[in-house]
């Protein structure tokens, strides 16, 4: 087994007793994430072929891919160094996912920790917002629980630790922040996240055959919306009324 390095050698890790983690570095950035994407979808290839054709779930992280198996099926000793073969040989892909345009409203109630962030920043709440409205997030996995995005790309000026005392339950649909990422918390739950606002878009719905609105490799542009529509939407979504193909955005979202 290989040991891994800042450059993002591959090294193979036993996950539990049916299944492999190729890991590649232990750092969060767009090119490694490459290296998973591009590993990702050489998998996907090959599962017709022995020893691949035991996969039964692969799971993206920033810095490495997970691999589920089937040990009745195929040889657990063999797909792990089939893996590691492929991993060593298989380039980084930068996979053009879908781009989300989605509403968010930073109302007072919405975003119990704008204020606190701007002030720390030295910035106004209406800069804070913008930095958030101009940047296009990637989508890097989803973890924590069914549907949260871990994203990148939050401007380096909005970077901020966690809450030293994690709230006992964030709103469902919250916008947050923490470190260098985003992320919407799609259930009420638990959280140290920065709370900056709130989407009234569900981020995941067993109605729909891929539960989770993201996917590893989308991006996510916000837009601002007042309480008013924020309503309309939430309604909207809550009856079925609001198809997720309207949320796609082209590719220059302005």
């Amino acid at each position: 087994m290989e040991t891994a390095d800042p450059l993002g050698a591959p090294r193979l890790l036993p996950f539990g007793d049916a299944a492999w983690t190729v890991e590649f570095g232990a750092r969060i950035d767009p090119a490694l994430h490459g290296r998973v994407l591009g590993l990702l979808e050489a998998v996907e290839r090959a599962r017709e072929k022995e020893p691949f054709d035991g996969v039964v779930d692969l799971m993206p992280t920033f810095r490495s891919l997970t691999v589920c198996y089937d040990p009745r099926v195929c040889d657990g000793e063999r797909l792990g160094e089939a893996l590691l073969a492929l991993a060593r040989t298989t380039g980084a892909v930068r996979r053009e996912g879908r781009l989300w345009r989605l509403p968010v409203c930073f109302d007072a109630e919405f975003a119990p920790d704008l204020d606190d962030v701007a002030q720390t920043k030295g910035l106004t709440r209406e800069a804070v917002i913008d930095l958030l409205l101009g940047t296009v997030f990637q989508v890097y996995m989803i973890a924590f629980m069914p549907g949260f995005p871990y994203m990148g790309g939050l401007p380096e000026a909005l970077e901020m630790p966690r809450l030293k005392s994690p709230r006992k339950a964030v709103p469902a649909r919250s916008l947050a922040v923490a470190g260098s990422m985003c992320a919407v918390y799609p259930w009420e739950s638990p959280g140290g996240w920065r709370l900056l606002g709130r989407t009234p878009v569900p981020l995941f719905s067993a109605r729909d055959e891929a539960p989770s609105l993201l996917a590893s490799g989308d991006r996510v542009n916000w837009r601002a919306v007042g309480r008013e529509e924020f309503t309309a939407l939430e309604a909207a979504a809550q009856a079925g009324r609001l198809p997720r193909e309207s949320l796609l955005a082209g590719e220059n979202p302005s």
